[in-house]
């Protein structure tokens, strides 16, 4: 098995934390028989640019429907069909929700509709055909799942755009529509949980548990190993 490693996708701002991770998943892999294929690849900004404009296009023409008077909830307090419109969907869609209506309605509005959406669904074509080269390359990719290690909830909800920007690596999967998953690795130092993830061409899905399996086995052989250790020093310790 090939597994491809665009290293230079996280070059800068990924926590070494998770790189190390990384690191260690495909050396199991390598352990196991695979081959390292380093490649080029297109960086992650234009995966997350593209999705937040076909998402929120979508999610503006989908949601439309849900306006008090046909599907969903209905504010019980309208004096008018304005009042009705504004206040069911004020109450009705949480903050997030509201901001990806808004987005989206201006990117498929009437002078924004050519410069936005239409751009954007051109970069997913190119976005897919990227994968297709690469899947000729290799049998999986290997990437991080998130660019930082997991951070208290609630902690992001201010700042939307550093929310958006942890989905850098899971989004071009969505857009490419291929089959991903990720896979728990040893946590990092500071105990917290790491992933890494895996990528495969359309129909791919048994190449990907297939690797998935390759490093879930190694990390349970590590995790066990570790337990033994404590587990004979446990006495001394305590």
């Amino acid at each position: 098995m090939r597994f491809g490693w665009p290293a230079r996708l996280w070059e800068q701002g990924v926590e070494r934390e998770v790189i190390d991770g990384l690191e260690a998943a495909a050396d199991w892999l390598e352990r196991a028989g695979a081959k390292r294929v380093p490649m080029e690849f297109l960086q992650g900004e234009y995966s997350v640019a593209t999705y937040y404009l076909v998402a929120t296009a979508e999610a503006s023409s989908n949601l439309a429907r849900f306006d008090g008077v046909r599907y969903g909830f209905r504010h019980p307090h309208s004096d008018d069909v304005l009042a009705l419109y504004t206040k069911t969907r004020s109450a009705g869609f949480g903050a997030e929700v509201q901001r990806r209506i808004l987005l989206g309605t201006h990117a498929l509005s009437s002078g924004y509709y050519d410069a936005y959406y239409l751009k954007a669904m051109r970069a997913r074509t190119r976005i897919r055909r990227e994968y297709e080269d690469a899947f000729a390359r290799c049998d999986v990719m290997m990437m991080p799942t998130t660019p930082t290690l997991p951070f208290p909830i609630g902690e992001k909800l201010a700042d939307p755009l550093a929310m958006y920007l942890s989905d850098i690596f899971t989004l071009g999967a969505n857009l490419a529509g291929i089959p991903a998953l990720s896979v728990p690795v040893s946590p990092a130092p500071n105990g917290l949980p790491r992933s890494v993830q895996l990528l495969g061409a359309a129909d791919a899905e048994p190449k990907l548990l297939r690797a998935a399996r390759a490093i879930e086995v190694r990390g349970d052989l590590q995790r066990l190993g570790r337990a033994h250790e404590t587990e004979a020093t446990w006495p001394t310790k305590r």
